[in-house]
């Protein structure tokens, strides 16, 4: 604990992931944190699932809770997954190893993980939450912010000399920053909503799936997924078009829904008995992309997650990013004494560029994800990465620079494209299919070393 930091007050405008994760950075540094939630407390209301993306942690996730200190109680509720299972239409299972033997991106449940991170962070006697709390007023003049108690309907205006905006990718935080001059601001909308489905455990309690890969069923414009809970079940995702041909807007009633799922995903529906309840009761949701700068005001209050860099969820790294942003910062109080006003200004300055990245990389892998997986030439580019890494370990595939790594999001990019033009002349060699472990491949490899 600092002894300057003692009576210093922090407000965290969210309790989600990124926002309980970082009250508790903060009460171990002694800050007097006040968190700020719209929602009521789940701890008394539980959680209730329909609108989640099962979440995959990996080395920026692990590294955040590690240096929170919190790294065994969150390892309690995550099940590692090596690789993906691709499942084919006619039911032929492929497995795709994530990386080397020993890595693993893991499963963890979103409203499970909140809860533990709430219930963590209210441990600290110096962390105060105050639930069913709206943001309605940033004053951007002076240090205050103003909430509406959503029982009372009591507006509360208090102190706020520090404030971290965690509220989200529709933060009420960076809207009162969206009407000031030169702050850029960019959302994108996926063609493609997503619903939650589930798998429920099998009998025993056993997983109907391997539980020890993240499953998926490419179908080309849209595709299933299923990830592993710790109950025996799984969370599955369908990520599909709202309008189209294939699309939600088609499926009017069971019928359809029956003749839909039977067709494509005919292996999942024998395990998703609650198929046709999950699918109406469960909300259809909008994937959105938020691109924003400067992250600051005024060098006193920051964006930190989805507020400031929301992204789709096909690497895994919304949540990873953000728990990053904790990482990053918490070591900056170190490296610049806790002196916020140049803490500030330098992440949001540094950072950005890797928002922007991570944003790219997801979007290019959701491509991947539901059409290149099923590929050939796709296969046998994984196979032909995973042989020069084994033969030259410094070169690392993108996949294990983002997911294993904490490689910066930018540099990662731009080593995206450099392999891609790698092996786009790879995989255009004669006989590739039978050499591609061959002489031909370690030139074409040396000669794009050597251009740098």
């Amino acid at each position: 604990m600092d002894n300057n930091t003692k009576q210093q007050k922090a407000v965290v405008v969210g309790a989600g992931l990124v926002g309980s994760l970082w009250a508790v950075f903060l009460a171990r540094r002694g800050y007097q944190v006040e968190v700020y939630e719209r929602r009521p407390d789940m701890r008394a209301a539980g959680y209730s699932g329909g609108r989640s993306i099962n979440l995959a942690m990996s080395e920026r996730g692990w590294k955040a809770v590690e240096k929170a200190g919190i790294l065994d109680k969150i390892r309690n509720v995550a099940i590692p997954m090596p690789g993906r299972m691709m499942h084919a239409v006619n039911g032929d299972l492929t497995f795709q190893p994530y990386g080397k033997d020993g890595e693993a991106i893991y499963s963890v449940s979103r409203g499970g993980l909140n809860l533990e991170l709430l219930r963590i962070a209210g441990e600290f006697p110096n962390v105060r939450f105050f639930f069913d709390h709206r943001c309605v007023d940033v004053d951007l003049n002076n240090p205050v912010v103003t909430f509406e108690d959503m029982q009372t309907n009591e507006i509360k205006t208090v102190d706020a000399p520090l404030i971290f905006a965690a509220d989200g990718a529709f933060s009420a935080v960076r809207y009162a920053i969206q009407k000031t001059d030169r702050f850029n601001y960019n959302q994108f909308y996926l063609e493609h909503g997503y619903k939650e489905l589930t798998i429920p455990p099998g009998p025993g309690g056993a997983h109907r799936l391997d539980p020890s890969a993240l499953h998926i069923w490419p179908r080309g414009n849209f595709m299933l997924i299923a990830l592993p809970n710790a109950d025996g079940s799984f969370t599955c995702t369908l990520f599909l078009p709202f309008e189209g041909e294939t699309s939600f807007e088609k499926l009017t009633d069971n019928a359809a829904v029956d003749a839909f799922f039977n067709r494509y995903f005919p292996d999942a529906v024998p395990h998703m008995p609650t198929l046709r309840t999950d699918f109406w009761e469960n909300p259809t949701a909008s994937l959105v992309t938020v691109k924003c700068a400067p992250w600051q005001w005024q060098n006193r209050i920051l964006l930190i997650g989805d507020a400031a860099h929301a992204i789709v969820p096909f690497y895994g790294q919304g949540m990873n990013a953000g728990f990053e942003d904790c990482t990053i910062l918490d070591a900056m109080h170190d490296e610049l004494g806790g002196d916020w006003s140049a803490i500030i200004p330098q992440f949001a300055r540094r950072h950005q560029p890797n928002g922007n990245a991570i944003a790219e990389l997801a979007q290019r892998n959701f491509v991947e994800m539901r059409d290149l997986v099923a590929d050939p030439k796709f296969l046998l580019r994984k196979k032909i990465a995973a042989y020069l890494h084994e033969k030259h370990p410094d070169f690392l595939p993108v996949y294990s620079m983002v997911t294993f790594s904490n490689t910066p999001y930018h540099t990662a990019l731009q080593e995206d494209d450099a392999q891609n033009r790698l092996f786009e002349r790879i995989l255009s060699l004669d006989n590739i299919e039978q050499e591609w472990n061959g002489p031909a491949v370690e030139t074409v490899f040396r000669q794009w070393r050597e251009k740098g």
